[in-house]
C-alpha cells in the first residue's frame, strides 16, 4: 500500500485484544494480552486498519479528578512516517478536551520531539532497567503480603489521583502479588517478556532498594523496572545491584495539573499505565 490518505481511525473493541497484542509485540514491548484488554474495556483505543490487519493504535486511558493517560502509540513499521500516530495522539487529545480531562503521557526520546510541539510539557523523567535472573534464586528476606487499599492510597499520593481500579484489575490477575518490606509497598505482575515491578512506594531509598533485593531473591527472572530518575540513590543501587539501563522515558502533561503528588515514587506501574 503506498500511502494512506485519507487516514481512517476507527475506534476498536476488546476482541482486538490479540491485534493489538501483535503490534506491541513487534515492537518488543512487554505488555501482555490482558494489558490489551484492559486499555479497551477500560479506555478509549484508536487504531487504522489495512483492510483485516491492525496497522496502528493509540489509547487514552481516563483515570480519576480530571486525569487521563495516553499510550500504545504504535505504527508497524511500512506505516510509518505517513503522519498516522500524530493523528492518533490527535483524536486521543480530542477526546480528553471534551471531556476536560488532563492527558499525560511517557515518551520515548524519539516520541517527545514530536508530542512537545503538539503542547506537551516535561515533567519528571524515568528510566527502564532490566535485570536477568537466573532460575533457582534464594530469597535474601522473607516478604509480607501487601494490602490492596495500602497500596492504592501511596500511589494516589505518588499519582496526585486516585488509580484503584487499575491496582484492582492487576492484582486479580493470576502471578500478580503486592510484597511490603518495612516502609516499602510494591505491585509485581506478569508482562510478555519479563515480570515487572511497580509502582513501588517508599520513604527512603534504602528501603526501596532493600524490596527490590528481596523481590528479585524470592523468584526467577527477567525483571523489569521503570524508575524514577530523580530518585538518584535508588536508580544508582539498581546499577550497582546488576540492573540495566534499556531506554529513558520522558513523562508529558497536555493541560494544567489538576494535582501535584505529595511524595515521588521510586518506581512506576510503566509508561503504558503511568
Amino acid at each position: 500500500m503506498a500511502a494512506i490518505e485519507p487516514i481512517d481511525i476507527v475506534e476498536l473493541g476488546v476482541a482486538d485484544a490479540p491485534a493489538g497484542l501483535v503490534l506491541s509485540t513487534e515492537a518488543g514491548w512487554n505488555q501482555n494480552e490482558a494489558d490489551w484488554r484492559f486499555f479497551l474495556s477500560h479506555g478509549i483505543v484508536f487504531g487504522v486498519r489495512d483492510g483485516d490487519r491492525l496497522v496502528a493504535s493509540a489509547a487514552l486511558l481516563p483515570y480519576w479528578a480530571g486525569n487521563a493517560w495516553i499510550s500504545m502509540v504504535l505504527v508497524t513499521p511500512d506505516f510509518r512516517r505517513r503522519g498516522i500516530a500524530t493523528k492518533l495522539v490527535d483524536a486521543c487529545l480530542d477526546v480528553a478536551k471534551r471531556r476536560g480531562l488532563t492527558a499525560w503521557l511517557d515518551a520515548t526520546p524519539a516520541g517527545a520531539t514530536v508530542y512537545g510541539p503538539l503542547g506537551f510539557e516535561p515533567t519528571l523523567q524515568l528510566r527502564r532497567l532490566r535485570l536477568e535472573k537466573p532460575q533457582g534464586a534464594n530469597a535474601t528476606r522473607p516478604l509480607s503480603a501487601g494490602n490492596l487499599d495500602a497500596l492504592a492510597t501511596r500511589d494516589s499520593r505518588a499519582m496526585g489521583f486516585d488509580r484503584s481500579t487499575l491496582l484492582s484489575a492487576f492484582v486479580a490477575r493470576p502471578g500478580s502479588r503486592i510484597v511490603s518490606d518495612e516502609r516499602a509497598m510494591a505491585l509485581i505482575r506478569d508482562g510478555r517478556a519479563a515480570r515487572h515491578i511497580g509502582p513501588l512506594l517508599a520513604d527512603r531509598a534504602d528501603q526501596a532498594l532493600g524490596l527490590v533485593e528481596a523481590i528479585v531473591g524470592s523468584e526467577s527472572g527477567p525483571w523489569l523496572i521503570d524508575a524514577v530518575h530523580a530518585q538518584d540513590a535508588f536508580l544508582e543501587g539498581l546499577v550497582r545491584a546488576g540492573w540495566n539501563i534499556e531506554r529513558p522515558f520522558q513523562r508529558m502533561r497536555f493541560g494544567a495539573a489538576t494535582a501535584l503528588p505529595a511524595q515521588l515514587p521510586f518506581a512506576v506501574a510503566g509508561p503504558e499505565f503511568g
